[in-house]
């Protein structure tokens, strides 16, 4: 098979766009702090707040309570996280959704890409069963076609392996995707797997979002068109193209 009719046949499979979840779906800032907040003080801690927020996200439950903890100045011994971890999912569990919601302009910008027979996927590092009961009770599954979190595979965002494994669960093409997210673990994950980014500056990113060098930025889900997606592919691909050809 010659060069022009792969990228021809490549051109034919539907795009897949893949999606962050906290803080690029949905903004669940409130329940995640309430949630971390009660977990924290069967320890006795004081409460941490919305902006410590964005120095504990990021790699999931287990990370996000030993670094409150260290914090708030209780550096946690390896058998004390079994037990908090449960005591968050618990609480996390019961309360969902809580007051999450999705960001303005997503569920339209999700209509019109489905619309158009694009596949869509959640990539996240939260654990997967809170992602999936999350999306659940906001009546959100049915636009996904994989959601994988931080223990569907052995690693991890910004590990390229928890990005790619998303692509192939959802029947995607690693050549028709791109990564959406709002922190330096979704920036990193796409460019470790050779997948163009699309970064969003109002989830919980704890530096300028612009710093991180996505491949582009949005500032509302109406900006996240077919037309958008599909240039930021072929954009994407001539340049990886240019580069190769110059080695």
């Amino acid at each position: 098979m010659n060069r022009n009719t792969e990228n021809r046949l490549t051109a034919l499979t539907p795009a897949l766009v893949v999606f962050d979840l906290d803080g690029t779906l949905l903004d669940t800032h409130v329940d995640l702090v309430e949630s971390l907040n009660h977990t924290i003080a069967a320890l006795g801690l004081a409460p941490v707040s919305y902006d410590d927020l964005t120095h504990l996200v990021g790699h999931g439950a287990k990370v996000m309570i030993e670094r409150a903890c260290k914090l708030q100045g209780h550096p946690l011994d390896p058998d004390e996280l079994p037990a908090l971890l449960e005591r968050f999912i618990a609480h996390y569990t019961e309360t969902m959704p809580g007051q999450t919601v999705a960001y303005p302009g997503l569920i339209a910008a999700m209509d019109h890409l489905k619309d158009q027979g694009y596949k869509l996927a959640v990539c996240t590092n939260k654990l997967e069963g809170l992602a999936r009961t999350l999306l659940d009770r906001l009546q959100l599954t049915h636009y996904f076609d994989a959601i994988t979190g931080g223990d569907t595979f052995p690693v991890r965002k910004p590990d390229a392996a928890h990005l790619l494994g998303t692509v192939e669960r959802a029947g995607g093409d690693p050549r028709r995707t791109v990564m959406i997210g709002d922190s330096a673990n979704d920036i990193l994950v796409a460019r470790n797997a050779a997948i163009p980014s699309i970064a969003v500056p109002f989830g919980y990113s704890d530096v300028p979002i612009e710093t991180l060098e996505p491949t582009r930025i949005i500032q509302h889900f109406r900006e996240l068109t077919s037309e958008m997606v599909e240039t930021l592919i072929r954009d994407f691909g001539d340049e990886a193209d240019t580069r190769s050809a110059a080695r």
